[in-house]
This record gives C-alpha cells, structure tokens and sequence, in this order.
C-alpha cells in the first residue's frame, strides 16, 4: 500500500541511511562485527509458539498441511519481490549476506530506504517484479487493458515489446495448483463447517483468482479456533501503481477467553464512525456493529508479512464489496505484538521518553492502540464524495502512507471517544498517548519504503508543528503535552479523512513531501536508539518443530 513515497523523500532516505551506516560501523568496530551482521542484528530473534494442547489430533494434522500452503506463498513472494531466488543466493558466500538476504526476500534493504546492499544491483524497481523493469507510468496510464488494475495479475511484454497482462493462475500454475490441492486436504480434517468451507473456496479463489466468495466466507467463521490468511493479500509490495497483490500465509491460534473481552466493543462501531472528527459526509458510510474483533497467538509468518518488519494486527479483507456487505475482522496478534514491546518499545522509551512519562508505557495501551488502529482501518470512508471512485484509486501511490496515517491516529481517537463513553475502567489516557509516542519512534525505524514508516514521520512532524510534545536540550527525551496532543489528533484525523473523502491526491503528494522527511534532530534521536542496540523489529525461529507438531 505504499507508492511514490520512495521518491518523494529520496533526500530523506539518503540521510537516514548515512547516518544509520556511520552509527553501525562505528559499533562494528567496538564489538568486531562485521556491517552485515550488525544489519542482521537490527532483528530480535523470538521463537513463535504458543499452546496447541487443546487442539485435537484432527486439528493438528490440519496444522501440518496449513504450513506447506505457507511455504507455497513464501516461495511466490520471492517471485513477486524479486525473481529467482536461487540464482542471488549461490552467488552469496558470506552467511550474513545470505540471512539478511533472506530477511529482505532480495538484496534490498527495506529498514535503508531499499537501498541495495549486495554488490551489482542497482535501485529496487518500484513496482517489485510485478511489472517491466522498464515500464513507465506514462506507459502504463495510455495501456489499453481492462484488467489492468487488477490485483491478481503480472504485467509482462509480448515478443512485441507490448504490455499483456497474466493472471496469477497462468503465471504460476504450478505453485497456484499445489496450494490449492493442500488447501481441499486441509479441509477435510477442519472440525468448524465454516473454516472448511473457507479452505475449499480459498483453494477454488487461488485457482481462479477470483476471492470474494472465500472473503465472504472468511468473514462468516465464528467458531474455528485456527485461523489461516493465506494468498495474494496486501499492495505495499507495488509501490508503482500500488495495485499487484503480494502472497503471503500467516497461521494463528485462537484465544477464545481475551476474544471475548473485546466483543463488547464491536457494537459500538456506528456510534463511533458517527463520532470521527471530520465534515458529516466524509462519515455517511456504514460502519456495521458487531465486527469480529478477536485476539490470537500467531504460530507462522510466510511470504509478505515475513518480509522485514512484521505485522502484529491484521484488519481484512480489503475488498469493499465485503466491507459494504460484512464489514471487516481485526485480529490482534498477541504474542507477536508482546515480543514488539518488551524487546523493542520499551527499551526504546528509556532511551527518549521523559523519565516521569517513562510509567505510562504499558502493554494493555499498546495493544489498545494496535486493535483500534485496525478498528479504523474500517471507519471512514471507502468510496470518495465527487465520483472520483474508491479512495484506494484516487489517491492510488500515496494511498498506502496516508490510510496508515488514519488508522493510526484515529486508533487513538476511537481509544479517547470510548473513555468519554465509559467503556474502560480506570483508564489512564496518558497511557495510550505516550505509548503512541514512543511508537512512533518504533516505526519510523522501518524506514522510508514503509507505509507506517513514512505515516509515523508525518505524524511526527505533524505533531512537532503543533507543540503535541516537546523535547529535553539538556537529555534529548521527549515530554506529550496531552492537551495540544489530543487537538493535534483531532485536527490530523480531520484533515486525512477530508483527503481521503475528496480523494485528494495533490493534497496527500504535499502532506508526504512536506513532512515525510526525518530532520536532523530526529536522525540523532534515531542514531541514540541505534547506539543503544534496540532492534528495529523481531524475526522468527517458527515451523511445526519449534511448535512440537
């Protein structure tokens, strides 16, 4: 979901990684590591497992199938990020090259602004290996192809040097067929009559990439307590157009007793959207009551949401014919999401957070901020006011940073309007506000060619200009001021929401440009953490031996 942000902060991206490099050979030197494995190190290592004694024998057997379905769209990931994985990895004699390879799914750096970081290649191309290295936008906007926006598809060129574009089942039949065939073995030992009729229609919608009956399915499950999100999900790979869908499989565990403390709030989603703080017809879309918000133990990332940072919510599907019909699920990674802020977040708030703030960094306000992030996800608004289509087509490269930005700071908004409702008790707002502040500095670490990277600069700066915090001379830690942050959130909410009803995409190109970029005192804070030895993100020993299958 990320687009042209690699160009428009180019100049950023330089600065961030200049002084990322100084910090890290400087720390090199000290400890006789070399560069790659202390690029290697950026990644907390954390064995993803959970308790599966309380599945059955069937259950279990089931498991076994889901993680060769994974290992399918790991396998298409590297084809739609990069190419032929085999032939970059027999040319890598270093095995740090070769792990920090395999972090990326290419040779480039996605935390450095994907710069490359093996000798011989040059500048990732934008639209990853979805599209003709050589393709340009111009050539691709006079392309006379009705499916040419679709997801499911690779633009390639004819032996004319045309542009035709290939379905996912035609282009890799193989891999499509042996997916789906594991996906109708799986079913036949799913115990849920709704999680098998999933996994049979998935299979069909991999095989014909047709998917909405297998999202309208997805959305029905009620009582499974696995949980698969497998095939071509999310567009952040595409930063061209910012259409191609990239694979990916994530496996999850059910936690049935924390799902059912946040059923009480699904109802409350067409107050809330009634609530947001923007113009009446930014709102006039149905927020549906009684989403499926449930919490989950994540047991295996394959493709896509393996690719460097790792996601800790998922907010699907993304098709609006579904949102309009069903609305949409937000499952909230726990164990991902608690591995995030013991290893990661507050090591970072001892480093920049004021001293006396430092208490209000709590797990329960992170994870209140991650799931009402999702939440968001689904407020808003879908399709723009004046016939300019879906808001994802208006504001087509900048889409990705920009609905980031909304879910981020209207998660925090939606936190704030159920306090004043009294649905949390004794809630201390501060919590979530410097939790969200020290997030900030957590993402922003994944770098300029991250939608929440270059979302959380913005914020940052945003923030910044309206005074929402300060900064120590004396100690360089950062102090919220709750009464200007909370304008600050209320006035941002606004302005993305009216961007994205009106489809604004000028207005979205001028908001990255003018506070996207990392200044100089946010470049030292950041080189501090650097300094320290926080990790920028968590990486996985997973599979079904670390599971005990």
């Amino acid at each position: 979901m990320i687009r042209k942000i690699f160009i428009f902060t180019l100049a950023g991206a330089f600065l961030f990684a200049a002084c990322n490099k100084s910090a890290k050979e400087a720390d090199a030197d000290k400890q006789g590591k070399s560069e790659m494995q202390q690029k290697v190190e950026q990644y907390a290592v954390v064995d993803l497992k959970t308790d599966i004694s309380h599945l059955s024998d069937n259950q279990k057997e089931m498991l076994k199938i889901l993680f060769d379905v994974a290992d399918v769209m790991e396998v298409l990931f590297w084809q739609d990020a990069f190419g032929d994985k085999e032939a970059l990895m027999e040319n890598i004699d270093d095995e740090w090259t070769r792990l920090y390879a395999e972090i990326n799914y290419g040779p480039w750096d996605r935390l450095d602004g994907d710069n490359p970081f093996i000798e011989g290649y040059g500048e990732k191309p934008a639209g990853a290996n979805y599209y003709p290295a050589d393709i340009t936008k111009e050539e691709f906007e006079e392309w006379d192809n009705e499916n040419k926006d679709s997801w499911y598809s690779m633009v390639r060129r004819d032996d004319e040097g045309n542009l035709i574009n290939i379905p996912y089942h035609e282009y890799y039949p193989e891999e499509v067929d042996k997916a789906a065939s594991l996906l109708k073995e799986a079913a036949t030992y799913a115990e849920s009559e709704g999680f098998k009729k999933y996994l049979n229609l998935r299979a069909d919608a991999l095989l014909t990439d047709k998917y909405l009956a297998s999202d309208l399915a997805w959305m029905d499950m009620q009582d499974n307590m696995i949980d698969f999100v497998v095939g071509p999900i999310e567009s952040y790979e595409d930063q061209f157009m910012g259409y191609r869908a990239a694979h990916s499989g994530q496996i999850l565990i059910k936690d049935m007793e924390w799902s059912k403390k946040l059923n009480k709030y699904g109802k409350l989603l067409p107050e809330l959207q009634k609530s947001l703080p923007c113009d009446e017809k930014y709102k006039q879309e149905e927020a549906r009551a009684h989403a499926d918000m449930n919490v989950y133990d994540v047991i295996y990332y394959a493709g896509d949401c393996n690719a460097a940072s790792k996601n800790i919510a998922i907010n699907l599907p993304n098709d609006p014919r579904v949102h309009a019909e069903k609305g949409s699920r937000k499952l909230q990674l726990r164990n991902a999401m608690q591995a995030k802020f013991e290893k990661i977040l507050v090591p970072i708030s001892e480093v920049l957070i004021a001293e006396d703030q430092r208490k209000h960094v709590k797990f329960d306000a992170f994870f209140e901020n991650t799931m009402f992030h999702e939440v968001a996800h689904g407020l808003g608004i879908n399709n723009t006011v004046n016939d300019k289509g879906t808001v994802r087509e208006a504001l087509q490269d900048n889409y990705s940073a920009i609905e980031e930005g909304k879910a981020d700071i209207i998660g925090l908004f939606l936190v704030t309007k159920l306090n004043e409702m009294g649905e949390f008790e004794d809630k201390d707002l501060m919590d979530n506000y410097v939790t969200f502040m020290a997030s900030i500095f957590r993402s922003i670490r994944f770098g300029v060619t991250s939608a929440h990277g270059v979302a959380n600069m913005v914020r940052f700066n945003y923030f910044k200009d309206a005074e929402a915090f300060t900064r120590s001379e004396e100690n360089g830690t950062y102090r919220v001021n709750f009464e200007k942050m909370q304008k600050a959130m209320n006035d941002l909410g606004g302005l993305i929401l009216e961007m994205q009803g009106e489809g604004d995409y000028e207005g979205a190109q001028i908001l990255i440009e003018e506070n996207g970029g990392i200044g100089d005192m946010l470049q030292n804070d950041l080189d501090r953490i650097t300094e320290a030895g926080i990790p920028v993100d968590i990486r996985f020993n997973q599979g079904p031996k670390v599971l005990g299958l």
